[in-house]
């Protein structure tokens, strides 16, 4: 599963051909979540609130590139990778 950005200790993945809705994979000390693009935790659990809360500001910075990626990875075209939460 390729990795799309990585900040604080958070790492963000998606796959490819993966099942609607549009979501990424995020990691964190060990915890797992899958998130759809408005910030909604769809599956798993990342027990840290502050983790969390970065992972949505990175989403609110970043929607447009996780919509171009996620068209771009179910068409098999490949990604970008999109820049850290600073």
């Amino acid at each position: 599963m390729p990795v799309i950005s990585t900040f604080f200790g958070i790492v963000i993945k998606m796959f490819f051909d993966d099942h609607n809705p549009p979501h990424f994979h995020a990691e964190y000390g060990g915890d797992k979540a899958v998130f759809d693009f408005r910030g909604n935790i769809l599956r798993g659990d990342i027990g840290s609130r502050t983790a969390v809360r970065l992972i949505r500001e990175w989403i609110d910075l970043h929607q447009a590139e996780l919509s171009e990626n996620w068209e771009e990875m179910q068409a098999g075209r490949g990604f970008k990778q999109i820049d850290p939460l600073k």
